[in-house]
This record gives structure tokens, C-alpha cells and sequence, in this order.
């Protein structure tokens, strides 16, 4: 039985990692950002120190992608400085560190999925956090496990599949964009395959892509998901990138190549189109 702390245990995966860890793998120590503030080191170190875990799981983050543009030192502090400092206390303790980062490292230009060999290049603030926080971890020389997934989304917290579902209730027409691609991935999923990876005799140690099979557009997405629920059905108009400005840029291409992780593990997540249903069904 293992010792696990968990951080961000009341985001969108690290919600899910509550239920799915401790049945497998044993002692889960959770906390929230009032519990334990990433941009605060003093406290992460002292926190880590105190708790002595075998694995610590990060899934807190700082995801607001626009809001990044503006609050730089923040989404680095929590994205980049805070992953190394676990990292580095990792190392001295001898612990897993699990680490979550996103397909927003690549720039999306790309013409197929992208996989763990292909160069980073984000094109955004928080991108560039979310790599940061990768090489602070592999420069540490712990053992970790990162796994970078893409469009995560759940029946809690703040993703896209409750947006719309917000919206739907309040609005005549939705203009989503439709020419951006990625696979949406089901953050319950996310903790299953984690989960499954550490209680294996051997986990996996390294970078790995974790996302769902398959690909669609945010425009795909938000027709299945409304043809999925009860709510009124408001019109849905496809629209370009160029067409609907936000202020930090987004990769046109986020597709994930899961294959290295699959021929190791023999893990790979459903279809999305799959999983949405899965998701909506236990609702």
C-alpha cells in the first residue's frame, strides 16, 4: 500500500483521481488550492516534507488559457515552478511524481497527430507554462511520469461540455469554431488510466500522450453533445478561428499520437465519440 499525495483534488481530474486511487494503490492525501496554494513553495516544499508521500500526483494547474496572457508569473509559478519543486523533493524522497500537461506545447501546424518525439513549440502563455513545467521535471532527475493529454472536459468544474450545455439553456444560435481539431477526453478516464498504470507491477516512467481515440472538431463536439442531452437545442453555426478572436491563440491540429503508451501498457482510452456517451450516461 502506498502513500499518494494529491494536489488540485477539486479540479476536473484530480476529482476523479480521489475515487480511482485509493481502491488500487492505498493512503490518498488530498488537497485543494486553500490546503495547499502551488504558488506558494515555502508551503509546497513543507507540505511534501510533512506527508513523506511514495507518489505524489499533480493534478492542480492553472488553466486559464486567455487569462494567462495577462497573470504570466502566476501560470508560471503554478505550472512551472511549483511541478519542479515537487519534482526536486521527489527525487530526495524517492517518489513517483505523475505530472498532467496538455497538447497546447505543440503549435498545431502539424499536418497529422503529434507524438512524444516531435518538438514543442507553444504558441500561448500557458503552453509555454505547461512545458516549463515539463523540463523543470525531467532536469530534476526524479523518477516521473507525465502525461500529456488534450480537450479534457467532465461533469464538473469549468470545461466545454458544460458551456455548452450552459449556453444551450439561454441562447437562440452558438457559433463554435470549426477548424480546430483534437480529441475531447473524458477526465474520468484520465484518473482510470492512471490509476491502472500505477498499480501495474511495473509503471511506466517517461512522457507519454493520453488522450482519446479518434478526432472531431470543437463544432463536432458541441453537436454531440447537445444531441446527447435533454436541453432545448439552440442553432449551431461553425465559424473559423479568425472568426472568433480570443486573446491567447489556440493550435489549429491537437491530436495526440497514444500509440507509445498503448504498446507499453496495453492502455488506450475509447473513441470520443464513445466516451462522451459514457460520460453523458452517468450523468
Amino acid at each position: 500500500m502506498k502513500r499518494i499525495l494529491l494536489t488540485g483534488k477539486n479540479g476536473q481530474v484530480g476529482w476523479e483521481l480521489q475515487r480511482t486511487l485509493a481502491p488500487l494503490l492505498g493512503e490518498v492525501l488530498a488537497f485543494d488550492h486553500a490546503g495547499l496554494d502551488l504558488a506558494d513553495p515555502d508551503r509546497l516544499r513543507e507540505v511534501i516534507r510533512q506527508t513523506r508521500p511514495d507518489i505524489i500526483v499533480n493534478a492542480a494547474a492553472y488553466t486559464a488559457v486567455d487569462r494567462a496572457e495577462s497573470e504570466v508569473d502566476l501560470a508560471m509559478a503554478i505550472n512551472a515552478t511549483a511541478p519542479g519543486i515537487m519534482a526536486e523533493e521527489a527525487r530526495r524522497l524517492g517518489a513517483l511524481l505523475v505530472h498532467y500537461s496538455t497538447d497546447y506545447v505543440f503549435d498545431g501546424t502539424k499536418d497529422g497527430a503529434y507524438t512524444e518525439d516531435d518538438a514543442p513549440n507553444p504558441i500561448n502563455v500557458y503552453g509555454r507554462s505547461k512545458l516549463a513545467g515539463e523540463q523543470a521535471i525531467q532536469a530534476a532527475g526524479c523518477r516521473y511520469l507525465i502525461l500529456r493529454t488534450s480537450w479534457v472536459y467532465g461533469l464538473r468544474g469549468h470545461n466545454f461540455l458544460l458551456t455548452i450545455r450552459r449556453l444551450a439553456a439561454v441562447r437562440d444560435e452558438l457559433r463554435v469554431v470549426d477548424d480546430q481539431i483534437g480529441a475531447p477526453t473524458w477526465s474520468r478516464l484520465i484518473a482510470e488510466a492512471t490509476a491502472l498504470l500505477l498499480a501495474g507491477a511495473h509503471s511506466p516512467i517517461g512522457l507519454f500522450h493520453l488522450a482519446s481515440q479518434g478526432e472531431a472538431s470543437w463544432f463536432r463536439f458541441a453537436r454531440s453533445v447537445l444531441s446527447l442531452t435533454e436541453h432545448r437545442h439552440p442553432r449551431l453555426t461553425p465559424c473559423t478561428t479568425a472568426e472568433y478572436p480570443l486573446t491567447a491563440l489556440r493550435p489549429l491540429n491537437s491530436r495526440l499520437d497514444c500509440r507509445l503508451l498503448a504498446q507499453a501498457t496495453g492502455i488506450a482510452l475509447p473513441d470520443w465519440a464513445r466516451a462522451l456517451e459514457l460520460c453523458v450516461a452517468a450523468d
